[in-house]
C-alpha cells in the first residue's frame, strides 16, 4: 500500500466478475474503479447514471457478445462508480460534505492520473454524461471523445428542482422506498418497457428493481443533491473539440434536453442517434 499522504493510493484490489477492482483514495473521498481488458489498450472510461453502477448501467451492452468483443478487442475498460455506489458499499457518514459535480469531474482525473492514462474515450449515462462533458471541458486535453446517452448539460428546471428535492427527503426519510423506486425506473426505461397494469413488467426491469434494493439510500441522496445543484454548461459546449456521439431513445424524458444539447456543439464534432422504441 502506497503512503497515505498519497492524493490517490490504492486501499484494495480483488478480482470481481472477471474485472479488477480498484479502491482508489482520491482528494474528494475514494473511488471504485473496475478494469476489464488489457491495460495497454487505449483507456474507454465510463460513468452511470443515479444509482447505478456498472454492472445496473452497463451490463446489457456488455452482456452483448458483438459489443463486448468490438470493445475489448480495442479498448481497456475503466467503469468508474460515483461515491457509494459500487458494489457492497457501505454507508457513507452523513457528515461527510456532499461533493459538488466539479468534486466529481475532478476525482476523474485524479482517477486517470492514477492509472497513468493519457487521452481517453468516455461513455456515461445521463447523469453520468453529464460529470464526463464536465470533465471535457474542463480537461479538454484528456479527451479524445465522448459518448453520451440521454445526456444532460442544462441546470435543472424548476420542476425538475422542486421533484428532485422531494425524492431527497423520501430518501432521506424512507430509504429506496416504492416511490423513488418508481421515480428511478422513470428515468431508465420507456413506458413501453416498464409496462402497466395490464402488461406484466419486464424481466429487466425487474432486475432492476432488485439492484436498487441492494443501493444505500444515503449514497444514493448524496448523488442525487450533486446532480441537482448542477450548473448551466452550455455556454461551454461549443469549444469542445473532441467527437461527441449522442444517444437517445424517441421517447426518452431527456430527449429533448439531448437534442438541445446537439444543437450546441460544433457539428463537426458531433453527431446524434435517436433510437426508436417502435
Amino acid at each position: 500500500m502506497e503512503d497515505s499522504n498519497d492524493a490517490v493510493s490504492v486501499d484494495m484490489e480483488t478480482i470481481y466478475l472477471g474485472g479488477k477492482e480498484h479502491h482508489i483514495r482520491t482528494g474528494r473521498g475514494t473511488m471504485s474503479v473496475i478494469v476489464y481488458g488489457d491495460q495497454e489498450k487505449p483507456a474507454l472510461i465510463t460513468y452511470p447514471d443515479l444509482a447505478l453502477n456498472h454492472m445496473s448501467c452497463f451490463q446489457g451492452l456488455f452482456f452483448c457478445p458483438e459489443a463486448a468483443s468490438l470493445l475489448l478487442h480495442n479498448f481497456c475498460i475503466y467503469h468508474i462508480s460515483p461515491p457509494g455506489h459500487e458494489l457492497g458499499a457501505a454507508s457513507i457518514h452523513p457528515d461527510e460534505p456532499v461533493p459538488s459535480v466539479d468534486d466529481l469531474a475532478d476525482q476523474v482525473i485524479e482517477v486517470l492520473n492514477y492509472f497513468g492514462l493519457g487521452a481517453v474515450m468516455c461513455m456515461g449515462v445521463t447523469a453520468g454524461a453529464y460529470i464526463l462533458t464536465l470533465f471535457a471541458l474542463k480537461y479538454r486535453e484528456r479527451v479524445l471523445g465522448l459518448i453520451l446517452i440521454s445526456p444532460l448539460c442544462k441546470a435543472p428546471s424548476w420542476s425538475e428542482w422542486l421533484y428532485n428535492k422531494v425524492v431527497s427527503n423520501f430518501l432521506y426519510f424512507y430509504g429506496m422506498c416504492g416511490f423513488v423506486k418508481e421515480y428511478l425506473l422513470q428515468r431508465y426505461f420507456s413506458q413501453e418497457v416498464r409496462g402497466d397494469a395490464d402488461v406484466q413488467e419486464s424481466d429487466i426491469v425487474q432486475a432492476c428493481r432488485k439492484l436498487l434494493d441492494e443501493r444505500k439510500s444515503i449514497n444514493v441522496l448524496r448523488f442525487l443533491q450533486a446532480i441537482n445543484g448542477r450548473p448551466d454548461i452550455t455556454e461551454g459546449l461549443r469549444r469542445l473539440k473532441c467527437r461527441t456521439l449522442i444517444f437517445v431513445g424517441d421517447d426518452s424524458p431527456f430527449h429533448s434536453e439531448a437534442l438541445y444539447m446537439t444543437s450546441k456543439l460544433d457539428r463537426r464534432y458531433s453527431a446524434l442517434v435517436e433510437v426508436c422504441n417502435a
